[in-house]
């Protein structure tokens, strides 16, 4: 072994104690190991920083962009409320959302479907009163094993099949990994949903951070050529109920209508009195194509183009608007802001919000123009409430956030256009179109975890440059020796798993797939079974999250700490193994 060896051996090993450890945060973690790597010359200095620009890392940050247009679009909403009931038991959820993230994966890259699932299932979460990271990390692994069924699922089986055509003068066809992957995909679904998400450490913190959302007593208008006008208001419960928004009464000529009015029949310009919590409320909004309770500034400030903001604040007893309304004060005309909404301690408002007196304690939820929030809280008198990051569905563009989503998908997996440029061109097309705020373009990166990759991945090309990873290869193939074809497959299955975890699955499987091909010529067989046992074992990262992308990016959003995914991890990957090496040697016999 060589000093470069031993010293990137030795740093890979600190990096994961330290990880493993948790007193110190990954991404500075990360980064210091790779300062050590350049600054002792194990790593060029070349290369230092090669890792910020790598397409992993660009995938990264360009999905969390997309997701955020997504969810601005309404794009969530809509699967939201067609697939997605937030009453359902948490295991059946996961059985739920993990099939269809598997279903997507196999025609589309796995990264992209999460990408359009993730805040789904945040979303419910949200609606549930559960932590996300119940949820995420199995919607995660279920993307990562639908991948395993085609050729167009994840890239290992895309190099798989093209080393294969090299190797025999035939490559892999689009369905030929259905046999091994697709059996592997189908049990490992079944115990992420029925045992797996019980492994995950549940944190009180994650708890304690969704009881403090304010309920609101809110306003929502009726257009002129609604598809409700004519129904009753009693019809609406379902769509409510779905939403978490409580239905409360009516408002018709300024007049609140007797009682709750659930018979009466909706009339352009009725307004709705409503209770709910910001997103339930913007929810509702998108669901029904409603207006807020200020139509005509509504439009004005949609025309404007820059974007929204939803601010929450408190009044005190020396605040301009207290004992007064917030159509007395002009703070629609003054201040092009909308009152959306009170919070008053659980009393009810009986009349229109923004004719009602404000109190000291209230707390008001307002619409006002991107980056005015702090102008309009200082004119107000009011403080400002913890910012949560709040945001107005741009519903009527819905479509065309889809339609350019899942083109650039379409583009991709076909092998049109590169999957970082397909992702990035839909994220100049959402600020084009307004769907994504440009304003707010940054906000949604995780920058710890694009650290943490940006760190990681030349440490891991340096550990292949310097022979590590051959090391690893030559060392595989004498164990090997004389062992059965399935003890043979299995090694080489849990070796091939262990690289991935640390190194990209793409540089996995280049150096694992040819190692498999030497053990096939070898044992003078067939080199397909060995091909298939790379495929599987490179896909099959659940250990750590920086193993596969989609690890990577629910750790922010999950509330994940680097040691807690070989919890449901290892035993997942174990039962991978013993799945797959009778499958493979059924369907691909030596």
């Amino acid at each position: 072994m060589t000093q470069d060896q031993i010293i990137l051996f030795s740093l890979f090993g600190a990096v994961f104690g330290f990880l493993l450890w948790g007193r110190y945060r990954y991404d500075l973690v990360a980064f210091s190991a790779l300062m050590i790597g350049v600054v002792v010359g194990v790593v060029p200095v070349k290369d230092a920083f090669s890792g910020f620009g790598h397409p992993a890392t660009l995938v990264v940050a360009l999905v969390l962009i997309v997701s955020a247009g997504l969810v601005r679009s309404g794009a969530v909403f809509l699967i939201t409320r067609t697939l997605i009931d937030a009453s359902r038991g948490l295991g059946a959820h996961i059985a739920l959302m993990g099939g269809i993230g598997a279903v997507l994966s196999a025609f589309m890259n796995n990264v992209a479907a999460l990408a359009l699932l993730m805040p789904v299932d945040m979303q419910t979460a949200r609606k549930a009163g559960r932590s996300p990271g119940l949820s995420l990390m199995p919607l995660s692994f279920a993307t990562i094993l639908g991948g395993m069924a085609t050729l167009i699922g994840t890239p290992p089986n895309i190099i798989i099949a093209a080393i294969r055509g090299e190797a025999t003068g035939t490559p892999f066809a689009m369905f030929d990994f259905v046999p091994v992957g697709g059996i592997a995909a189908l049990v490992g679904l079944a115990f992420v949903a029925l045992i797996g998400w019980r492994l995950i450490p549940v944190r009180e913190d994650a708890e304690d951070s969704r009881t403090t959302l304010a309920h609101y007593i809110a306003e929502l208008t009726v257009p002129e050529g609604s598809d409700h006008i004519g129904k009753r208001l009693g019809e609406l419960d379902g769509e409510a109920e779905q939403a978490d928004v409580a239905i409360l009464g009516l408002i018709r000529d300024g007049k609140r209508r007797y009682g709750r009015a659930a018979n009466a029949l909706l009339q352009a310009g009725d307004a709705l009195i409503l209770e709910a919590v910001p997103e339930a409320l913007d929810e509702f909004r998108a669901a029904l194509s409603l207006d807020f309770s200020d139509t005509r500034r509504q439009e004005q400030l949609t025309a404007a183009g820059d974007g929204l903001d939803v601010i929450e604040v408190v009044v005190p007893g020396y605040a301009r608007i207290t004992g007064r309304t917030a159509q007395g004060i002009g703070l629609a005309w003054r201040q092009n802001t909308v009152l959306m909404g009170i919070s008053r301690q659980g009393r009810r408002i009986t009349k229109q919000v923004r004719k009602t007196e404000v109190e000291p304690g209230d707390i008001l939820l307002l619409m006002c123009p991107r980056d005015h929030g702090p102008d309009v809280t200082e004119w107000l008198g009011c403080l400002p409430l913890a910012e949560r990051g709040l945001s107005v569905t741009a519903n009527e563009k819905v479509w065309l956030a889809i339609g350019l989503f899942a083109g650039a998908v379409a583009a991709a997996s076909f092998g049109l256009i590169y999957l970082p440029v397909a992702l990035g061109l839909v994220v100049v097309s959402y600020v084009l179109t307004k769907i994504l705020p440009i304003a707010e373009l940054y906000d949604h990166v995780e920058w710890p975890v694009v650290v943490l990759l940006g760190s990681m991945i030349p440490l891991g090309a340096a550990l292949e440059t310097s022979g590590g990873t051959a090391l690893i290869a030559n060392a595989l193939i004498s164990l090997t020796d004389g062992l059965p074809a399935w003890a043979v497959l299995t090694v080489l299955m849990v070796v091939t798993m262990t690289l991935s975890d640390v190194l990209n699955n793409t540089a996995t499987t280049i150096v694992a797939a040819p190692v498999g091909i030497q053990m096939a010529r070898t044992l003078e067989v067939s080199p397909d079974p060995f091909l298939m046992a790379v495929a599987v074992a490179a896909s099959a990262a659940f250990l750590t999250p920086i193993g596969h992308k989609n690890n990577t990016l629910i750790l922010g959003p999950g509330g994940y700490r680097f040691g807690d995914y070989w919890r449901m991890g290892l035993p997942l990957e174990i039962l991978i193994v013993t799945t797959s090496i009778p499958a493979i040697l059924m369907f691909w016999p030596m």
